[in-house]
Protein backbone atom coordinates (compact mmCIF):
# COMPACT_ATOMS: atom_id res chain seq x y z
CA UNK A 1 0.00 0.00 0.00
CA UNK A 2 1.36 3.43 -0.94
CA UNK A 3 1.74 6.20 1.61
CA UNK A 4 -1.21 8.09 0.10
CA UNK A 5 -3.42 5.00 0.09
CA UNK A 6 -2.48 4.25 3.70
CA UNK A 7 -3.32 7.79 4.73
CA UNK A 8 -6.69 7.52 2.99
CA UNK A 9 -7.44 4.23 4.71
CA UNK A 10 -6.53 5.72 8.09
CA UNK A 11 -8.78 8.72 7.43
CA UNK A 12 -11.76 6.54 6.56
CA UNK A 13 -11.26 4.44 9.69
CA UNK A 14 -11.29 7.62 11.75
CA UNK A 15 -14.42 8.84 10.00
CA UNK A 16 -16.09 5.47 10.60
CA UNK A 17 -15.28 5.90 14.30
CA UNK A 18 -16.86 9.34 14.30
CA UNK A 19 -19.94 8.13 12.43
CA UNK A 20 -20.39 5.28 14.92
CA UNK A 21 -21.10 7.87 17.61
CA UNK A 22 -24.27 8.95 15.81
CA UNK A 23 -27.02 6.52 16.73
CA UNK A 24 -30.80 6.36 16.79
CA UNK A 25 -33.62 5.97 14.30
CA UNK A 26 -33.99 7.68 10.93
CA UNK A 27 -30.27 7.71 10.24
CA UNK A 28 -30.47 7.06 6.49
CA UNK A 29 -27.24 5.10 6.82
CA UNK A 30 -26.70 4.16 3.15
CA UNK A 31 -27.34 7.74 2.06
CA UNK A 32 -24.57 8.84 4.41
CA UNK A 33 -21.98 6.16 3.81
CA UNK A 34 -22.28 6.51 0.04
CA UNK A 35 -20.87 10.04 0.31
CA UNK A 36 -18.07 9.42 2.81
CA UNK A 37 -15.04 8.99 0.53
CA UNK A 38 -15.96 11.80 -1.83
CA UNK A 39 -16.65 14.21 1.03
CA UNK A 40 -13.33 13.43 2.65
CA UNK A 41 -11.34 14.00 -0.54
CA UNK A 42 -13.14 17.29 -1.10
CA UNK A 43 -12.55 18.66 2.39
CA UNK A 44 -9.08 17.23 2.79
CA UNK A 45 -7.58 18.06 -0.58
CA UNK A 46 -9.79 20.31 -2.69
CA UNK A 47 -12.02 22.79 -0.87
CA UNK A 48 -10.40 26.07 0.14
CA UNK A 49 -12.28 26.48 3.39
CA UNK A 50 -11.46 25.82 7.05
CA UNK A 51 -12.93 26.70 10.45
CA UNK A 52 -10.81 29.86 10.38
CA UNK A 53 -12.10 30.92 6.94
CA UNK A 54 -15.70 29.70 7.17
CA UNK A 55 -17.00 33.27 6.86
CA UNK A 56 -14.31 34.62 4.50
CA UNK A 57 -15.72 36.10 1.27
CA UNK A 58 -13.12 34.29 -0.86
CA UNK A 59 -13.77 30.82 0.59
CA UNK A 60 -15.01 27.93 -1.51
CA UNK A 61 -18.65 27.05 -0.87
CA UNK A 62 -19.87 23.48 -0.38
CA UNK A 63 -23.62 22.80 -0.52
CA UNK A 64 -24.96 19.44 0.64
CA UNK A 65 -28.14 18.94 -1.37
CA UNK A 66 -28.34 15.25 -0.37
CA UNK A 67 -29.26 16.44 3.10
CA UNK A 68 -31.29 13.47 4.29
CA UNK A 69 -28.13 11.48 5.09
CA UNK A 70 -25.84 13.98 6.83
CA UNK A 71 -23.85 11.69 9.13
CA UNK A 72 -20.80 11.48 6.86
CA UNK A 73 -20.95 15.25 6.38
CA UNK A 74 -21.02 15.79 10.15
CA UNK A 75 -18.16 13.34 10.66
CA UNK A 76 -16.01 15.16 8.09
CA UNK A 77 -16.82 18.58 9.57
CA UNK A 78 -15.92 17.30 13.05
CA UNK A 79 -12.69 15.73 11.78
CA UNK A 80 -11.74 19.07 10.21
CA UNK A 81 -12.48 21.00 13.40
CA UNK A 82 -15.62 22.90 12.40
CA UNK A 83 -17.29 21.73 15.61
CA UNK A 84 -16.28 19.46 18.51
CA UNK A 85 -16.51 15.69 18.31
CA UNK A 86 -18.56 15.79 21.50
CA UNK A 87 -21.55 17.02 19.50
CA UNK A 88 -21.81 13.78 17.55
CA UNK A 89 -23.45 11.45 20.12
CA UNK A 90 -26.39 13.87 20.40
CA UNK A 91 -27.14 13.59 16.67
CA UNK A 92 -30.85 13.99 16.00
CA UNK A 93 -31.84 14.73 19.58
CA UNK A 94 -34.12 17.63 20.49
CA UNK A 95 -31.39 19.93 21.80
CA UNK A 96 -28.62 18.96 19.35
CA UNK A 97 -27.52 21.33 16.58
CA UNK A 98 -26.94 18.24 14.42
CA UNK A 99 -30.36 17.45 13.03
CA UNK A 100 -31.44 14.74 10.63
CA UNK A 101 -31.20 17.46 8.00
CA UNK A 102 -28.42 20.06 8.31
CA UNK A 103 -29.44 23.53 9.47
CA UNK A 104 -27.10 26.26 8.26
CA UNK A 105 -28.00 28.44 11.25
CA UNK A 106 -26.88 25.73 13.70
CA UNK A 107 -24.07 23.74 12.03
CA UNK A 108 -20.72 25.53 11.70
CA UNK A 109 -19.45 25.25 8.14
CA UNK A 110 -22.84 24.41 6.61
CA UNK A 111 -23.76 26.80 3.79
CA UNK A 112 -27.43 25.81 3.36
CA UNK A 113 -30.22 24.01 5.14
CA UNK A 114 -31.11 20.97 3.07
CA UNK A 115 -33.19 17.85 2.90
CA UNK A 116 -35.86 18.57 0.30
CA UNK A 117 -34.34 16.96 -2.76
CA UNK A 118 -33.76 18.99 -5.88
CA UNK A 119 -32.90 22.32 -4.26
CA UNK A 120 -29.10 22.23 -3.99
CA UNK A 121 -28.10 22.57 -7.64
CA UNK A 122 -30.40 25.55 -8.31
CA UNK A 123 -29.06 27.18 -5.12
CA UNK A 124 -25.50 26.54 -6.32
CA UNK A 125 -26.27 28.26 -9.62
CA UNK A 126 -27.56 31.23 -7.66
CA UNK A 127 -24.48 31.19 -5.41
CA UNK A 128 -22.20 31.48 -8.44
CA UNK A 129 -24.18 34.44 -9.74
CA UNK A 130 -24.08 36.03 -6.29
CA UNK A 131 -20.30 35.69 -6.18
CA UNK A 132 -19.93 37.13 -9.67
CA UNK A 133 -22.13 40.08 -8.75
CA UNK A 134 -19.65 40.85 -5.97
CA UNK A 135 -16.68 40.54 -8.33
CA UNK A 136 -15.58 37.28 -6.66
CA UNK A 137 -14.48 35.01 -9.50
CA UNK A 138 -12.00 32.93 -7.48
CA UNK A 139 -14.25 31.02 -5.04
CA UNK A 140 -15.60 27.75 -6.32
CA UNK A 141 -19.07 26.44 -5.54
CA UNK A 142 -19.46 22.69 -5.01
CA UNK A 143 -22.79 20.93 -4.59
CA UNK A 144 -23.30 17.25 -3.75
CA UNK A 145 -26.46 15.62 -5.07
CA UNK A 146 -27.69 12.03 -5.26
CA UNK A 147 -28.51 10.25 -8.48
CA UNK A 148 -32.17 10.04 -7.44
CA UNK A 149 -32.26 13.82 -7.16
CA UNK A 150 -31.90 13.95 -10.93
CA UNK A 151 -35.49 12.75 -11.05
CA UNK A 152 -36.37 16.28 -9.89
CA UNK A 153 -37.17 18.75 -12.64
CA UNK A 154 -35.55 21.64 -10.75
CA UNK A 155 -32.16 20.02 -11.20
CA UNK A 156 -32.64 19.56 -14.93
CA UNK A 157 -33.55 23.21 -15.31
CA UNK A 158 -30.44 24.24 -13.37
CA UNK A 159 -28.01 22.02 -15.29
CA UNK A 160 -29.60 22.98 -18.62
CA UNK A 161 -28.99 26.63 -17.75
CA UNK A 162 -25.51 26.38 -16.21
CA UNK A 163 -23.75 24.91 -19.24
CA UNK A 164 -24.74 27.55 -21.80
CA UNK A 165 -24.19 30.24 -19.14
CA UNK A 166 -20.57 29.08 -18.80
CA UNK A 167 -20.62 28.90 -15.00
CA UNK A 168 -17.02 27.73 -14.61
CA UNK A 169 -17.08 28.25 -10.83
CA UNK A 170 -19.82 25.63 -10.48
CA UNK A 171 -18.97 22.01 -9.62
CA UNK A 172 -21.52 19.24 -9.11
CA UNK A 173 -20.69 15.94 -7.42
CA UNK A 174 -23.28 13.26 -8.15
CA UNK A 175 -23.21 10.22 -5.86
CA UNK A 176 -24.55 7.34 -7.95
CA UNK A 177 -25.75 4.45 -5.80
CA UNK A 178 -28.24 3.23 -8.41
CA UNK A 179 -31.26 4.59 -6.55
CA UNK A 180 -32.70 6.77 -9.32
CA UNK A 181 -36.15 5.88 -10.60
CA UNK A 182 -35.60 6.92 -14.20
CA UNK A 183 -31.87 7.04 -14.90
CA UNK A 184 -30.50 8.52 -18.09
CA UNK A 185 -29.68 6.86 -21.44
CA UNK A 186 -25.90 6.72 -21.78
CA UNK A 187 -25.33 7.38 -18.10
CA UNK A 188 -25.56 10.41 -15.82
CA UNK A 189 -22.42 12.11 -17.14
CA UNK A 190 -23.87 12.19 -20.65
CA UNK A 191 -26.81 14.26 -19.37
CA UNK A 192 -24.43 16.96 -18.16
CA UNK A 193 -22.27 16.77 -21.29
CA UNK A 194 -25.35 17.26 -23.47
CA UNK A 195 -25.96 20.52 -21.61
CA UNK A 196 -22.43 21.79 -22.19
CA UNK A 197 -20.77 20.69 -18.97
CA UNK A 198 -17.39 19.04 -18.51
CA UNK A 199 -18.24 15.67 -16.96
CA UNK A 200 -16.51 12.50 -15.81
CA UNK A 201 -17.52 9.26 -14.08
CA UNK A 202 -15.20 7.69 -11.48
CA UNK A 203 -15.10 5.04 -8.76
CA UNK A 204 -16.58 6.78 -5.73
CA UNK A 205 -14.31 4.84 -3.34
CA UNK A 206 -11.03 5.56 -5.16
CA UNK A 207 -9.51 8.64 -3.54
CA UNK A 208 -6.92 9.28 -6.23
CA UNK A 209 -9.49 8.98 -9.02
CA UNK A 210 -11.81 11.32 -7.13
CA UNK A 211 -9.05 13.88 -6.59
CA UNK A 212 -8.00 13.79 -10.24
CA UNK A 213 -11.58 14.31 -11.36
CA UNK A 214 -12.20 17.07 -8.83
CA UNK A 215 -9.08 18.98 -9.85
CA UNK A 216 -9.30 18.56 -13.64
CA UNK A 217 -9.37 21.86 -15.56
CA UNK A 218 -12.61 22.81 -17.33
CA UNK A 219 -12.19 26.32 -18.76
CA UNK A 220 -15.42 28.09 -19.55
CA UNK A 221 -17.67 25.22 -18.45
CA UNK A 222 -19.18 23.96 -15.21
CA UNK A 223 -17.86 20.60 -14.01
CA UNK A 224 -19.74 17.44 -13.00
CA UNK A 225 -18.16 14.40 -11.36
CA UNK A 226 -20.27 11.26 -11.07
CA UNK A 227 -18.99 9.05 -8.26
CA UNK A 228 -20.26 5.49 -8.56
CA UNK A 229 -20.59 3.50 -5.36
CA UNK A 230 -22.21 0.19 -4.43
CA UNK A 231 -25.99 0.03 -5.07
CA UNK A 232 -28.11 1.31 -2.20
CA UNK A 233 -29.77 -2.07 -1.61
CA UNK A 234 -26.54 -4.07 -1.83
Amino acid sequence: MTTTAAASADAIRELDRLMAQMTGDEKHGPAATSTLDALWVLYDRVLRVSPATAEAPDRDRFLLSKGHGPMAYYAVLAAKGFFPEEWLPGFGSYDSPLGHHPDATLVPGAEIGSGSLGHGLPLAVGAVHGLRAQGLTGPRVWVLIGDAELDEGSNHEALAYAGPAGLEQLHTLVIDNASATHGWPGGIASRFEAAGWSAETVDGRDHEALYAAFSAPHPGRPRAVVARVEPKDA
